[in-house]
């Protein structure tokens, strides 16, 4: 897909990743709508990357209904929708609250998925689109500490698994984003957990989990959208987790090809 042109929505545009993605994506031309909670901040952001601000807290439903509805019927069709909002919780699964298993499920796997179930129709209707969803190598490590985290990101990436197999035929593109550590306040409260960091530490020891900067990380998603690459992962020498975890899921793939597409 062309970037210059197009139009785009960044969910969590107002801070790491998602600010850098959506002034990535403005660099090459796009039209770059950011959502997030935080008012000034967003404000800020897409006043500088020229873009416009949507305010919209993600963990709460009555804001995510309707949603994209509400964003076309504003601002016009939507080409690239990047479902980059999130959070984690870190720390051991017996000091978390029901609200805390609640609410990271809720904004990393359920408000995803919801909002692709928005959005993609709408592009199949128009013949073209492009659908990222932001997920984490935590989704195929056992990182100690992460085990909520690890289950919504685990949860989204098998969901855009299943979902690209669903659009097998469609004119919707897809791309999984599936990143580790890139230096943002996020790492930063993942290595105030001593168990956490200790993991994180001992693959930078292998050299297996260096720091990425998160603007390589927006160059590779913007650029995964203009040549169609179903995937993205960083560090490119931690893909080998995903990989060895998901060559099961491959095998099955091979042998469901062509018996889940809803056309």
């Amino acid at each position: 897909m062309q970037i210059r042109g197009t139009t785009w929505v960044v969910t969590g545009a107002s801070a790491g990743i998602g600010e850098s993605i959506a002034a990535e994506a403005a660099a090459r031309g796009a039209r770059v709508i950011g959502v997030a909670r935080r008012a000034d901040v967003l404000s800020e952001v897409m006043a500088r990357v020229g873009g416009i601000a949507v305010v919209a807290d993600l963990s709460d439903r009555s804001q995510v209904d309707a949603l994209v509805e509400r964003i076309e019927a504003a601002n016009g069709p939507i080409d690239v929708w990047v479902n980059n909002a999130g959070v984690e919780t870190v720390g051991s699964l017996f000091d978390a609250t029901g609200s805390d298993v609640y609410s990271i499920h809720e904004l990393n796997l359920l408000t995803p998925i919801e909002l692709c179930r928005q959005v993609v129709p709408r592009m199949e209707q128009r013949g073209r689109g492009h659908i990222v969803n932001v997920s984490s190598m935590a989704s195929s490590a056992a990182f100690s500490g992460m085990s909520l985290y690890a289950s919504s990101k685990a949860g989204l990436s098998n969901f855009h698994r299943v979902l690209r197999s669903e659009m097998r035929g469609s004119p919707v593109r897809s791309t999984i984003v599936e990143i580790g550590p890139i230096p943002t306040d996020m790492l930063d409260r993942v290595y105030s957990h001593p168990p956490s960091e200790r993991g994180f530490r001992r693959l930078r020891r292998l050299q297996l989990m260096p720091e990425v900067p998160r603007d390589r990380v927006a160059a590779g998603v913007v650029d995964a959208v203009e040549k169609d690459r179903a995937t993205v992962r960083f560090p490119r020498r931690a893909a080998v987790f995903p990989l060895i975890t998901s060559t099961p899921q491959r095998v099955v793939d091979v042998l469901l090809a062509g018996r889940r597409s809803r056309r």
